[in-house]
């Protein structure tokens, strides 16, 4: 069985959090990842839980408010906010809760996030998959802006987040990341790059990034997480250019999700 292709409301900004939910719906997506973000529905489980209900779409996964933009949401303590995120998804039955490592400026979050993950994930079924981030850049200059660092192979992290358009920033192979990463890669934000030093969040195929590889890769080793479209459509001039954008998304995702051979090593197929 292909893994679930799902929408993160993400993709949909500057439209509400409803509309996100409509979209999917409408165009045959397998369930919604909330990002947590400004907009007050995402924050509020119970108008979420309507919006399931409403549109007969799971959600199966939450985004945890850790960028930069939702720094005072659910409150600016990040333990709270991560408990807050367990306790939405446990209510609406979503399996994972996304979360970025911490700022550096973060310092006591930094300090415990990997053993207090761990404490939080034995209280609990549900799944805190660390993505993977990049180096900050200005000019010449390179940033650590993440503490313990923007690379979740560099921790023992049990479930992680796989984002391409996040490889892209920060040079990494996708490929090689995927397969260092092995069973403990069990999300994935599927997007595109051009190796630009800006977050693009593209269309998959329309940037450098091995998604298609990827996909096939994945189908073909057992993957049982769940792929999450976390596409950029901000510039779109309208909702039919949007939903175009994200039909395509989908369309590629699962044409990708097919089964070939395993390679009998543990790693993906190249």
């Amino acid at each position: 069985m292909s893994p679930l292709v799902t929408l993160s409301t993400a993709s949909t900004f500057p439209e509400s959090t409803s509309a996100s939910f409509e979209m999917a719906a409408r165009l045959g997506y397998d369930g919604v990842e909330v990002m947590v973000l400004n907009d007050a529905v995402s924050q509020d489980p119970e108008a979420l839980l309507r919006l399931r209900d409403e549109y007969g779409i799971p959600i199966t996964s939450i985004h945890a408010p850790c960028l930069l933009i939702s720094q005072r949401v659910w409150g600016s303590e990040p333990w709270s906010k991560l408990q807050r995120a367990q306790a939405a998804a446990e209510m609406l039955g979503a399996s994972t809760v996304v979360v970025h490592p911490p700022f550096r400026w973060q310092r006591d979050y930094a300090r415990d996030f990997v053993s207090g993950l761990e404490a939080m994930a034995s209280e609990t079924d549900i799944r805190f998959a660390v993505e993977n981030m990049f180096p900050w850049r200005a000019a010449s200059r390179e940033f650590a802006a993440y503490a313990p660092g923007w690379d979740v192979r560099d921790e023992d992290y049990p479930h992680t987040t796989l984002d391409l358009s996040h490889t892209s920033v920060s040079g990494s192979d996708a490929m090689e990341m995927a397969d260092d990463l092995a069973g403990r890669l069990t999300h994935l934000h599927l997007a595109d790059g051009s190796g630009s030093s800006r977050d693009e969040h593209l269309v998959p195929g329309r940037g450098n990034q091995p998604c298609a590889a990827l996909l096939r890769g994945l189908a073909a080793s057992g993957f049982d997480g769940h792929v999450v479209v976390e596409i950029s459509t901000r510039k779109a001039t309208d909702r039919a250019e949007r939903e175009r954008d994200l039909a395509e998304s989908l369309a590629f995702a699962r044409s990708h999700l097919v089964l070939d051979e395993p390679t009998g090593s543990g790693g993906l197929v190249r």
